[in-house]
């Protein structure tokens, strides 16, 4: 009689790397750092037409100096007024941050510029460090903050004073904070594992306390109190951490993983990614909630609201509050291209993915010079060698995600996912190229990813011993290729980032498309 065959034990899940900064670490941050201090600060106050705003920081300047003129305490702040230019359309904070410069340099444009510079340096950083958590490498986290300082999206967005820069970096922040919560859960399940705690429950152990998590909450919250774009990203990344844990649960072995999923992880995963940022938003109107004249205050009480509209069941702030919120949803739906609103530099998502209509910012023309004809022109302009590379490498990383099974890949694409795909579903309103910043760090993040998939690859190429101790391979040659044409294509394109006063004829020569002037 043929004795049964056992089958043999599932093989234990590898130990997970952990990751620990070196000086390599240091210096290579500490030297992109202020690659990009120097890059988004140099000329900071040069575009300005009287030492008035540019572009649309005739919005964001003032009502921010509203806030400061109207300050009370450090706790509430001030309210933003502004009638001039209608109703406030966008939450608060980021006026606040812009408020903080101003309070420090006055009504100036390095007042309204000044925080939202230091938030470019700090995206780069950012950049740089979600790299690192999902490579654990400095030379690919290097890769990442190389081609960060030479985005011309991510510098003129860093140098005047408007509201994208900040979301931004909460944004790419939030997306490290969930790198790092991730990171740390598989580190506890496999902790459980080894002590053989997964089956002590169907529904695999309890985890404990999740700051990562809880703080990825925090500034999604504080990205929301920004724009409400950032609800978008509330919705990505509270769907990618549940899948993340389900993942996570099924791969040591869970029982009920799907179950033990939602009974663990997706009810405090709602407390931190939904609830906190709901809370942060609320909180952000904290000093709309304290002034008797912030706009709509009083719009139960004083005619606006209808008396038979059942916002008249809530008390008068709270009546007030949702009232202007309805104007301000009001306001964005009724920018349509179909309701009659155009725009010379109106965009399409699908434009945005090779960045082919940028967004003059300042321009001024006819200004004699020695070469007969000169003009300063600044556009929001993203440097072709990074974006005409979107499509491609979201390519790779989807391909990286279902065929090679590498998880790395799936932070970058999902929140390229949230700043994107929203807009296509609403593709009649009237958008700017300006609401694709927010996509360019997650690019920079695959593309580094990609180089680092290059380094060491392929063959040896002797015809360049001479310039290197060690051997140089055919893929870490077209990875330096590469950075180095990013580094100048930068430089070739940054008259145009800085609005330094350059010939007519020199202008022409690097507006490659027809669609960027």
């Amino acid at each position: 009689m043929a004795t049964a065959r056992r089958s043999r034990p599932a093989p234990p899940p590898p130990t997970p790397r952990r990751y620990a900064w070196g000086r390599a670490d240091y210096l290579s941050t500490a030297l992109i750092a202020l690659a990009a201090l120097i890059t988004r600060f140099v000329g900071l106050t040069n575009p300005e037409v009287s030492g008035t705003p540019v572009f649309d920081e005739k919005h964001y300047a003032p009502q921010a100096y509203d806030m400061v003129e109207s300050f009370e305490n450090p706790f509430l702040g001030g309210i933003e007024s502004n009638p001039g230019y209608g109703l406030v359309v966008h939450p608060p904070l980021g006026k606040q941050l812009i408020a903080l410069g101003e309070a420090l340099f006055g009504y100036t444009p390095l007042g309204w510029r000044f925080i939202v510079a230091l938030a470019g340096v700090a995206t780069v950083v950012l950049i740089m460090e979600l790299t690192r958590r999902l490579s654990h490498s400095w030379q690919v986290a290097a890769f990442a903050g190389i081609i960060a300082v030479c985005d011309g999206v991510l510098l003129v967005s860093a140098k005047f004073g408007m509201l994208d820069a900040f979301q931004v970096m909460l944004v790419v922040a939030a997306a490290v904070c969930l790198a790092r919560d991730h990171e740390q859960m598989r580190h506890r399940l496999h902790d459980a594992y080894l002590a053989r705690l997964i089956h002590t429950s169907d529904f695999g152990p309890r985890l404990g306390f999740r700051w990562w998590r809880f703080g990825a909450g925090v500034l999604l919250g504080l990205a929301l109190a920004v724009k409400w774009s950032g609800l978008y990203y509330i919705a990505f990344f509270g769907l990618m951490s549940v899948l993340q844990d389900l993942y996570l649960r099924r791969r040591y072995g869970v029982r009920r993983y799907v179950v033990g999923t939602l009974v663990r992880d997706t009810l405090p995963a709602l407390a931190s990614l939904v609830l906190v940022p709901a809370l942060l938003y609320i909180f952000s109107y904290r000093a709309w909630f304290a002034s008797e004249t912030s706009v709509y205050r009083h719009a139960a009480t004083d005619g606006t609201i209808a008396s038979d509209s059942v916002l008249q069941l809530f008390p008068d702030a709270v009546a007030g509050w949702l009232y202007y919120h309805l104007s301000v949803l009001e306001f964005h739906s009724e920018l349509t291209s179909s309701g009659g609103h155009s725009h010379p530099w109106d965009s399409k998502p699908w434009s945005w993915l090779a960045a082919t209509r940028p967004v003059l910012y300042y321009s001024s023309t006819g200004i004699d010079c020695a070469a007969g004809s000169c003009r300063s022109m600044i556009y929001l302009f993203g440097t072709p060698i990074i974006w005409w590379l979107t499509v491609p490498v979201l390519l790779w990383g989807l391909w990286r995600v279902t065929i090679g099974r590498d998880r790395r890949f799936v932070i970058p694409l999902v929140a390229f996912g949230a700043g994107f795909i929203p807009w296509l579903i609403n593709f009649d309103r009237q958008m700017y190229f300006f609401y694709a910043t927010a996509l360019v760090p997650f690019t920079i993040v695959l593309l580094a990813l990609a180089l680092g998939h290059m380094v060491g690859g392929g063959r040896r190429l002797r015809f360049l011993h001479w310039i290197s101790l060690t051997p140089i391979t055919s893929g870490t040659f077209v990875v330096i290729i590469y950075l180095s044409a990013v580094v100048a294509m930068f430089a070739y394109f940054s008259p145009i980032l800085y609005g330094v006063i350059i010939p007519d004829w020199y202008f022409q020569q690097i507006m490659w498309l027809p669609s960027w002037l």
